[in-house]
């Protein structure tokens, strides 16, 4: 046998790792991305990755549960939050199909104690995000729920029927609201004279072969193969608790593998019709005509010059996302019980290696407006700076928009300084965070509010106007404040110069001041507080507002 000259050994190596790099499939460049979370020792993700109907990639990386090292697997079983939102639209669908219902009912027909606010919200409102009603979620945070609480099915409808007002009029916004697809899901039970869990096994994965998914109705259920969640807490980690006996808009429990099939069915359905298939994947529309991004429990987006259909869902440290890219015929799916994963963007890396050959744009989502050119985008100095100053996104979020070489600019600590390019006199894109922003100007002609659109959804970001915080009296706010709505009660109280909000099932937190009446925190649920006055200028009340709820009232009551 011959030996091989020392003096080829270096051009031997190199080649041996030429050779390597150019061999690796597009698996072994999946495994690459989830080196971090193959660990026994941590939690972390299963993927599956589907083209042509078939499943061409699927792995577990990471713990299932800690306490006993078993790790994830394709077949463990995952919660999966809001992305079961398209299973409850599918199953409305289904009893459309079957003549048991329309999209265009009004839901009072289903569910009769929901108040009648006098306006009809329809079975498409809720599917599409534009009923109005308030989200779920932070009507039971804001009531003084822990959302690791119990929560049941009735205890939301409850309290959802408990609401006098709706944020907007049906069919005029698109805001998220977890409360209708809660509503949908009571609609099929009732419909079908099944529970939702019944209908949904019987009709949907039961046909499929789904046999590791099911609708959890009971929080006290034994699932087997069930990864528990976590969160990081340092250098470990924590259970993230979920004690969730609710349905519809959250807790599907499912697996990569069942979730393959899934996605398969929108190529060739063995449920449902290419009529139901052509109805999920069609984009909502307001009042006015105008098309939103959102369908049938899936965002209708672009990634890279490519249609792309796709939803999230996290709650407790379930992380979970599903996406699929119809015209090639490829899905990718990743469940993760990290309560810091980001499944979307692990998605799009892997979908990066798998269709890299197919991108028509480098721009993530190019559903944006065409954009002019940089030279005639170019300005004037002295006029372009009557768009300059700071805006409020949200209460607690404030960006400033800066001139700069006659180019304006979006700028925070968060994003940075980011170009807006213009697209008309009042209307700019920035590319960078995939928003369209519009200028309105006020009866002066000054620009003091921004409609700034972000997949879809419509936000106002007004001028913050300068003043000293120093002459506002605080004292004047403080009291009790009680919502009927929620049945609740929150305190307010000055300490060492600060407004602070007590609840007996909260922690404490303090009101930033806006301006006069106007304050703001970081709390999620408890954003923007504006207080309201009589004729006397007494403070009577004020309005909590955050990004799925507006205005929730509550009465000073001393």
């Amino acid at each position: 046998m011959k030996t091989i000259p020392k003096s080829l050994m270096p051009f031997l190596a190199i080649s041996i790792f030429a050779f390597s790099i150019k061999a690796q499939t597009p698996g072994e460049q999946v495994d690459k991305l989830f080196d971090e979370w193959n660990n026994i020792q941590t939690p972390g993700a299963a993927v599956a990755v589907v083209q042509n109907g078939k499943i061409v990639f699927s792995k577990g990386y990471g713990s299932a549960n800690l306490e006993y090292d078993i790790p994830i697997t394709p077949s463990t079983v995952f919660h999966i939050a809001s992305d079961s939102k398209q299973f409850t639209a599918f199953a409305v669908l289904l009893l459309e199909a079957d003549g048991k219902l329309s999209m265009e009912d009004d839901v009072r027909k289903y569910i009769p104690e929901l108040p009648d606010y006098g306006h009809k919200i329809t079975l498409n409102n809720l599917a599409w995000h534009t009923s109005g009603i308030r989200d779920q979620w932070t009507l039971l945070t804001l009531a003084g729920w822990r959302l690791d609480d119990v929560i049941t099915q009735k205890q939301i409808l409850k309290l959802v029927c408990m609401q006098k007002n709706l944020d907007f009029m049906p069919g005029e916004e698109h805001v998220y609201s977890n409360s209708g697809y809660t509503l949908l899901a009571e609609v099929v039970a009732r419909v079908s004279g099944k529970t939702f869990a019944e209908f949904t096994s019987e009709r949907i994965f039961k046909p499929l072969g789904m046999t590791n998914t099911f609708f959890n109705e009971n929080q006290e259920s034994v699932c087997k193969n069930r990864a528990y969640s976590y969160y990081p807490d340092g250098k470990n980690f924590k259970k993230s608790l979920l004690n969730y006996g609710t349905y519809g808009a959250t807790s599907l429990l499912t697996t990569v593998e069942d979730l393959s099939k899934w996605v398969s069915n929108f190529e060739n359905p063995v449920v449902g019709s290419k009529q139901i298939i052509e109805k999920m994947n069609t984009c909502g529309a307001l009042n006015n005509g105008k098309a939103i991004t959102y369908a049938m429990g899936q965002d209708i987006l672009k990634y890279k010059g490519l249609t792309y259909i796709c939803h999230g869902g996290a709650d407790a440290g379930y992380r979970a996302y599903i996406c699929r890219f119809p015209d090639q015929h490829f899905s990718v799916i990743v469940l993760s019980n990290n309560g810091y994963f980001d499944p979307a963007g692990m998605a799009e890396k892997i979908t990066d290696i798998y269709l890299k050959d197919q991108f028509t744009s480098e721009i993530s989502d190019d559903a944006i407006p065409i954009l002019v050119s940089e030279k005639e985008y170019r300005g004037d100095e002295k006029i372009l700076s009557a768009y300059c100053g700071d805006y409020l996104l949200r209460p607690g979020y404030t960006f400033q928009i800066v001139t700069e070489n006659s180019k304006l600019y979006a700028t925070n600590p968060e994003i940075g300084k980011q170009l807006l390019t213009r697209t008309s006199v009042a209307d700019f894109s920035l590319p960078a965070m995939n928003a369209t922003l519009t200028f309105i100007p006020d009866n002066n002609g000054r620009f003091n509010s921004i409609n700034v659109v972000l997949n879809g959804q419509k936000i106002t970001a007004t001028r913050v106007v300068n003043f000293d915080p120093s002459q506002i009296n605080l004292d004047e706010y403080a009291g009790d404040y009680y919502s009927p709505e929620l049945n609740t009660t929150y305190t307010l109280t000055v300490h060492n110069k600060q407004l602070v909000v007590s609840h007996p099932r909260e922690e404490d937190f303090t009101l930033d001041i806006v301006k006069k009446d106007v304050l703001s925190t970081w709390e999620w649920f408890f954003n923007k507080v504006e207080f309201t006055r009589d004729d006397k200028s007494a403070i009577i009340g004020l309005n909590v507002s955050s990004s799925r709820i507006n205005n929730m009232r509550f009465d000073k009551v001393k």
